[in-house]
């Protein structure tokens, strides 16, 4: 058997990476202080694989301070970009232990380069940095479509992954069951954020709480450009069912100001939260809506503490938190135990 634990769970580590020069952010220095940050406030609650180009390796650990060394693994590896929610590994609980799969990555259908992406997850699974065995799938998909409840139930897009393959709706649910143990898939047919370049990923959508209550982003009025499409997902969303039967609790989260940069619309907004040991970060924008955000998630997670963290300078690249952190889960026992949150 086998299972694919929600983000609540108790996790082992997190796993992001450095910005590159080369990827040519708006503001390479502002990403770099935003990754900083991130990874620093990671580390407070749970050790941190950073991902870093070997030329900046020792610049970056001159400036951890001893415990952020303790806390904070480098490891130098090529990389594309930072995006390590979309090629860093899937890990499930399984009956032979932990299990990494290594999905295929593409850069998103080919819109950016991922040779170099594509190969960390076999070379973090070579060097020890992953437990258990790991297993690579001919299929491209990334994390970041997927949301878990942790009992079975994954949250996903259909514009998404008919993008990634013709499997078909019950092609891809039967795989999804074979690969990830799903026993249900939901599929969502509304909703986008403009400027989004990855075909609609659940994570700056829709996302669980818990089993039986789902985050989702929320146009704050009429004009906003992403209303229509953003309350047809609401529509969508409340005609969902639990595995009980039962409507789920709906948590709509607001948008921000909307935010361009070099006049492209950025896909900023809340549902890119990310939870971590003992806390969920909520990305920060600089707006009003930042500390509403904040609320209604601390309101989910009340046993965990609610963070503001800086993401302004990366979503200039099109992802906020979830988008840029891989949470790899603590796993103890066989694939069918789940922890409560």
């Amino acid at each position: 058997m086998r299972r694919l634990p929600a983000e609540w769970e108790t996790q082992r580590c997190a796993l992001l990476a450095w910005p590159l020069a080369e990827t040519h952010w708006s503001d390479l220095v502002a990403a770099r202080n935003e990754v900083f940050h991130l990874a620093r406030t990671l580390a407070r609650f749970q050790p941190v694989l950073l991902l870093v180009q070997p030329s900046d390796n020792t610049a970056l650990r001159m400036r951890l301070v001893p415990e952020e060394r303790r806390r904070i693994t480098l490891v130098p590896v090529p990389l594309n970009d930072i995006w390590a929610r979309d090629f860093g590994p899937l890990t499930l609980a399984s009956d032979e232990g932990p299990l990494s799969l290594d999905f295929r990555f593409d850069g998103w259908g080919g819109k950016f380069p991922g040779q170099r992406d594509d190969a960390v997850v076999a070379a973090l699974h070579a060097a020890g940095y992953l437990e258990g065995q790991r297993q690579a799938i001919d299929q491209v998909l990334e994390g970041g479509a997927l949301d878990s409840d942790g009992a079975g139930t994954l949250l996903t897009t259909w514009r998404c992954l008919s993008a990634r393959s013709d499997h078909g709706r019950a092609g891809w649910e039967r795989r999804l069951g074979e690969w990830l143990g799903a026993k249900r898939v939901l599929w969502l047919e509304n909703g986008c954020l403009d400027g989004d370049d990855t075909d609609g990923h659940v994570d700056i959508l829709a996302r669980f709480t818990d089993p039986g209550t789902i985050a989702y982003s929320a146009a704050p009025d009429r004009g906003h450009p992403d209303a229509r499409a953003l309350d047809a997902l609401a529509t969508e969303l409340a005609g969902l069912r639990t595995a009980e039967n039962t409507p789920y609790r709906l948590v709509p989260l607001p948008l921000p100001v909307p935010i361009q940069a070099h006049g492209r619309a950025l896909p900023a907004g809340y549902a890119n939260f990310l939870v971590i040991n003992g806390a969920v970060l909520v990305p920060a924008y600089g707006d009003p809506a930042d500390a509403v955000a904040r609320e209604r998630l601390a309101a989910c997670f009340p046993r965990h503490t609610a963070l503001s963290v800086p993401a302004r300078a990366l979503v200039t690249q099109g992802g906020a938190l979830h988008c840029a952190v891989m949470t790899i889960p603590a796993l103890v026992g066989n694939a069918m135990e789940s922890t409560g949150k």
